[in-house]
């Protein structure tokens, strides 16, 4: 078990090994035309395993792969991460380097390292570590140490023109965003892919509900160490089964989870202890320092990124709205870092997007962006545009001169009696209700599995919900003309429970017609005949819906407007094709479960606070949609 899950988390987050069967390609230095297939790091580079020493005198590890054919300069691509620069040893070789395969057989000197307090580095780690503006003398960030370890670089790397471009996904995408802030005058291009932008709204948290499904990732940020090491310090807990379901609605509240994690798992103890959007968590944030930015930026994401996804995109409008510098913005059909994959069909569960997505993306997008801006190649005018989107629904990428596109509108659809979203509204007072009992909580997946970090359940068929009686459905009759949507969505609720403490899980589904085909990857007990597609979800814990910092108990019975936003979407609903909204209050176990009893802290609730409640979903709430015109 413990091997299993180290190897999911290494494909998940590391994203260190790939399928390369694609064309034969001209290769840098003395090789000719070879297959990927046999185009090895090994072969084409020299490897060296350097410490660079930090302004506190802190040493971290650091990995460099240089070109073997030394008749030309090359940029550094340079890669921070807290998941290792494995293999360690001057003749362990990583098969493939760089942020795809072609850039690596262009040739670019190629930097890994283990940041401060992980794996062979010295130092202690801190999650997330704050930002220090306007540091004093000993004072040191992931920016300082991003910023020294590029001064070291250029000035002792041999044939390195001197320009620098920093790519990672995930964790290392925070690290990548962070290098942008007092950024290094060499540092040119920088690439944030599925970052971080804050615990609170990614990975761990999403507005305000802890997100059970990460549970097990807890491990791996939570067991400190103060010495460097190439050995894994830290495991997981064996949780006795393949129904992650039923082990965690056994276990019952979360403080009974503490028999797996003790006080050596500092992490655990910080979700424990800051159930609220406090100090702690703001202080962690990267968004609210975007400024004064001067690096190129290319912010990648997924659509379908159950772990990232407020990140990118706020992460790149926050650049937007603050900076002049160049940023662009990339978001594919993919899951968490598939971008970096060369799978042929590119799928999401049960849903086929198209061939060769994500190596088009590494072709024609991502090499572009550090080949213009490392290498000077192509003519003035050759970037990227604003907005590289792939719609969901037409299966095709779109360009933008801006990220929502301009051309959009905002369209109001109520939530109406008979199951029906309708464009206009019936006036009188008149409500939907359902009981939620925290015992019987609406499974996110009818899968029964173990799995990481949820991927699948993004898009997958919704029919097991709906048929549910916690689960209210609203939807539109078969569309005769095409709708896209292009932005956010809000989701302007009015509710009423008898309890003091509700989630509001609100999920928009694309319901396929009866004719649809299967596709390949179709789960057999499936058809995609009348396939109810998850485009997009989110939930909100209704204790923090006037503000995240201060959590407020309803009133029983009392009309209430919750407001929640969903991520953006580029999603297409065709011809044929029906717009449906399911809204509930459990989404077990990707969510913890809400007591529906108001307490101060739900980490600390006891059994006797779990209770079953009727919620109400007034016919006034509405979906504000941004659709394109």
């Amino acid at each position: 078990m413990k091997k299993h899950l180290i190897l999911l988390f290494a494909m998940f987050l590391a994203i260190s090994c790939r399928n390369v069967k694609v064309l034969e390609k001209e290769m840098p230095g003395d090789a000719k035309t070879s297959s990927v297939e046999t185009y090895v790091a090994k072969e084409h580079y020299t490897k060296k395993e350097v410490t660079i020493t930090m302004r506190d005198g802190i040493k971290l590890h650091t990995t460099i792969y240089s070109p073997k054919d030394t008749s030309k300069k090359y940029p550094i691509l340079f890669q921070r991460t807290p998941y290792s620069c494995k293999p360690y040893g001057a003749d362990e070789y990583k098969a493939q380097i760089g942020p795809n395969m072609k850039m690596m057989m262009e040739g670019n000197i190629v930097v890994y390292q283990d940041v401060r307090g992980r794996w062979n580095s010295e130092g202690v780690y801190d999650n997330m570590r704050a930002f220090i503006p306007n540091k004093k003398e000993g004072e040191i960030d992931e920016a300082s140490d991003t910023y020294d370890s590029i001064d070291w670089l250029v000035k002792n790397v041999a044939n390195t023109n001197g320009n620098v471009g920093i790519w990672g996904i995930s964790y290392p995408g925070f690290y990548s965003t962070y290098a942008l802030l007092d950024a290094h005058p060499a540092l040119k291009a920088v690439s944030p892919q599925a970052p971080i932008g804050d615990f609170y709204f990614d990975d761990f948290h999403h507005n305000g509900a802890y997100l059970l499904s990460y549970w097990r990732a807890t491990s791996v940020f939570g067991y400190i160490k103060d010495t460097p090491t190439k050995e894994e310090w830290y495991t997981y807990p064996d949780i006795g089964t393949q129904d992650q379901y039923q082990f965690f609605l056994d276990n019952g509240p979360l403080s009974n989870l503490d028999k797996y994690y003790k006080e050596d798992n500092v992490f655990w103890q910080q979700l424990k202890e800051h159930p609220d959007y406090d100090e702690f968590w703001q202080k962690r944030g990267i968004i609210q320092h975007l400024e004064n930015i001067k690096p190129a930026v290319m912010v990648v994401g997924g659509w379908f990124d159950a772990e990232d996804l407020y990140g990118p995109l706020t992460t790149y409008s926050t650049i937007e709205k603050q900076n002049s510098n160049y940023n662009t913005i990339v978001m594919g059909p993919w899951s968490h870092g598939d971008w970096a994959r060369n799978d042929k069909r590119q799928a999401i569960g049960n849903v086929y997007f198209g061939d060769d997505i994500s190596k088009f993306f590494q072709e024609n997008i991502e090499s572009k962006f550090f080949n213009y801006f490392l290498k000077g190649e192509g003519e003035q005018g050759s970037e990227l545009p604003e907005a590289y989107v792939f719609d969901t629904g037409t299966k095709d990428w779109k360009q933008f001169d801006a990220w929502p596109p301009k051309s959009t509108k905002k369209e109001t659809y109520y939530l109406q009696s008979n199951q029906s979203l309708e464009k206009n509204a019936i006036s009188g007072t008149m409500a939907e209700e359902f009981i939620s009992d925290p015992k019987k909580p609406v499974p996110y997946s009818e899968d029964i599995k173990v799995v990481f970090t949820p991927r699948k359940y993004m898009t997958d068929d919704q029919r097991f919900a709906a048929r549910r009686p916690d689960v209210l459905v609203f939807e539109t009759d078969a569309l005769q003309n095409p709708i896209t949507l292009a932005g956010d969505i809000m989701a302007k609720l009015k509710v009423a429970t008898t309890g003091t403490d509700a989630d509001w899980v609100v999920k928009l589904i694309d319901v396929y017609p009866a004719d649809h085909p299967d596709y390949e990857e179709t789960q057999e007990y499936l058809k995609m005949s009348n396939y109810h597609q998850m485009v997009r979800s989110e939930v909100l814990r209704g204790r923090y819906r006037n503000d995240f910092s201060k959590p407020e108990a309803f009133v029983p019975n009392k009309e209430t407007a919750v407001n929640i936003k969903l991520q953006d979407v580029m999603h297409t609903f065709k011809k044929g094709h029906k717009i449906q909204i399911q809204i509930q209050s459990t989404w077990f176990p990707y969510i913890d479960i809400n007591p529906q009893t108001f307490v101060k802290n739900i980490f600390y609730a006891k059994p006797e606070d779990f209770k079953k409640q009727t919620h109400k979903v007034f016919n006034s709430s509405q979906i504000e949609f941004t659709v394109l015109e």
